[in-house]
């Protein structure tokens, strides 16, 4: 299994961005996709995005398409989720997640989960 932490939640205001980090560690992270998900209070876990081991095939909900961003660095063990232009239907508790098997929109195929981080978008 892999390790994930994620960092860079907090509260920011409508219209505004943020960047999310995931650092994984204890197995070869471009071996995994890895996917973002949240989950806001009340409501069920929902994909938001995901990437494949080289990068070079993502995929977002429609919600998001535009807006987020996710990349990640091999060499740093590190997958990012930039956000921009947030609203308030964005808040929720964000996770990481990483998939062995390829990405996917299911949650149940990734194996691995971070901790999760809180975005709050005011009005």
């Amino acid at each position: 299994q892999v390790q994930l932490v994620e960092s860079g939640g907090g509260l920011v205001q409508a219209g505004g961005s943020l960047r999310l980090s995931c650092a994984a560690s204890g197995r070869t992270f471009s071996d995994y996709a890895m996917g973002w998900f949240r989950q806001a209070p009340g409501k069920d876990r929902e994909f938001v995005a995901a990437i494949n081991w080289s990068a070079r095939n993502t995929y977002y909900i429609d919600s998001v398409k535009g807006r987020f961003t996710i990349s990640r660095d091999n060499a740093k063990n590190t997958v990012y989720l930039q956000m921009n232009s947030l609203k308030p239907e964005d808040t929720a508790v964000y996770y990481c997640a990483a998939a062995s098997v390829g990405w996917s929109v299911v949650a149940g195929e990734y194996r691995s989960w971070g901790q999760g981080t809180q975005v709050t978008v005011s009005n």
